[in-house]
């Protein structure tokens, strides 16, 4: 399996839209700091997935016949706003597989164009020809999946935009060894927010999970400056993660 972290981001990307600070400066100079929308691309076989689509250039990324399906972890328009334009096109539907949300996200349910919204359900393993998903319901202000991606003896799980996990994810992801977890850590140490980890509390979670491999995601510029600031020594096993990051895992 092959995973490209796309976008890195919070909400508000970086640099944030008229931010002066020392990261927000720093990604304007220098365009390999910039953060884009939080997304991923998952290599398995032949096939191509995208987890979540809040970039908005989805159709110059992936001409036709070239996106085997998409997986979104929550219908915030920051990890959606990529589909209203794709919709639209022309072509074989594209499945896009989601949690149970009702309300969706604006007309996307009423109008999908050529997007196949499949509904899954929490802790309810899919085979999807050559790995299993598994949605993990996360923390977080909407109705949120995370997902857990698994072939012959590898493991990723993809868990953004989280508060914490629960006992039940926890169970599930210690039911075998992790490659990879890519993980939300949104603001510096001790920060309080309702729906994401800062990055002490990420740090924590991952000592806990205990991967080979892990990606902290989801940034925020906040958090960006206090990095820059502190450059604080992070676990053997974890990185900061950065817009078109690679993790392979054979």
């Amino acid at each position: 399996m092959r995973l490209t972290l796309l976008g890195t981001g919070a909400a508000g990307g970086v640099p944030l839209y008229g931010c002066q600070c020392s990261a927000c400066q720093r990604a304007r100079d220098y365009p390999r700091y910039q953060r884009r929308p939080c997304s991923a691309l998952l290599e398995v076989g032949n096939k191509h997935y995208l987890l979540d689509a809040g970039l908005m250039d989805l159709d110059q990324r992936f001409p036709v016949q070239t996106l085997d399906g998409i997986f979104l972890t929550h219908f915030h328009p920051d990890h959606v706003q990529g589909l209203f334009h794709l919709r639209w096109g022309t072509g074989d539907h594209i499945p896009v597989y989601c949690p149970p949300d009702q309300d969706g996200c604006a007309d996307l349910y009423k109008n999908p164009g050529i997007l196949a919204f499949r509904a899954m359900q929490p802790f309810v393993k899919e085979d999807m020809g050559n790995f299993c998903v598994t949605p993990l319901p996360l923390i977080h202000s909407k109705l949120t999946f995370g997902y857990l991606f698994e072939s012959v003896h590898k493991r990723i799980a993809y868990l953004t935009d989280t508060k914490s996990l629960s006992q039940e994810v926890l169970n599930i992801l210690h039911t075998g060894s992790l490659d990879l977890v890519v993980l939300d850590a949104c603001t510096p140490p001790s920060v309080e927010h309702a729906n994401h980890n800062s990055i002490d509390e990420a740090i924590a979670l991952v000592e806990k999970i205990s991967p080979r491999k892990a990606f902290l995601t989801h940034i925020s510029h906040d958090l960006d400056r206090w990095l820059l600031e502190k450059k604080p020594a992070l676990p053997q096993n974890a990185l900061i993660a950065e817009d078109d990051m690679l993790g392979v895992v054979r």
